[in-house]
């Protein structure tokens, strides 16, 4: 059975859009504009469940009818959150500190069901998983730095593009190291009355 709901991701992550996609899904983008410098939290799996709701209350509020997804993401590595480095600089610091150890790929993810111009429901999640990276040599590296790619995404790294062969192996949801977790949206989606499946649009 196909629900007629809209889905929208309030996310510019092309990374996430492509997951729902793949899943069948097909959401419209809507772009939160919260400043994430403006929250924080003791815990980093704290903090990406605040910006995850954040995002998606912003772009709630401009809704009158759809399912909102938020989502955010960090890495906590030596205890403390690493978000998107600001230079190559720190890329490469990043990068000679993780070599060889593992952190944890914390994904935030919001999902509200906004009815008649107000939201009637908020669920919001975790995904915590483990990433064991490998030990790139420093010409690898230079060679990753000069792509660009680890300058735009959390942690300096990706698993679903040309970091992928520097990471060893994951323990947990790997979706939710790209970027959202589509077990988690199928479980936020069932509390709602609604399985992934009535909102494949393939």
């Amino acid at each position: 059975m196909t629900v007629d709901r809209r889905l929208v991701l309030g996310s510019a992550s092309p990374a996430r859009l492509s997951l729902l996609r793949q899943a069948g899904l097909a959401p419209e983008v809507v772009v939160s504009e919260v400043d994430e410098s403006s929250y924080s939290a003791p815990r980093v799996a704290e903090q990406v469940a605040l910006l995850a709701a954040a995002k998606a209350a912003d772009v709630a509020n401009r809704e009158t009818d759809a399912l909102v997804i938020g989502a955010d993401s960090l890495l906590e590595f030596g205890g403390k959150p690493q978000g998107k480095p600001a230079d190559a600089a720190e890329a490469r610091d990043r990068w000679r500190r993780m070599a060889g150890r593992s952190g944890i790929l914390h994904t935030g993810q919001a999902l509200f069901d906004v009815r008649d111009g107000a939201v009637v429901s908020r669920d919001i999640a975790v995904a915590s998983t483990v990433v064991y990276f490998a030990d790139p040599t420093p010409a690898e590296v230079e060679a990753y730095l000069a792509t660009g790619e680890p300058l735009s995404v959390a942690g300096a790294f990706t698993l679903d593009g040309l970091g992928a062969p520097f990471v060893r192996r994951v323990e947990g949801d790997p979706a939710a190291v790209v970027g959202l977790s589509l077990t988690v949206l199928r479980t936020q989606l069932s509390k709602r009355g609604l399985t992934i499946t009535d909102l494949w649009r393939r």
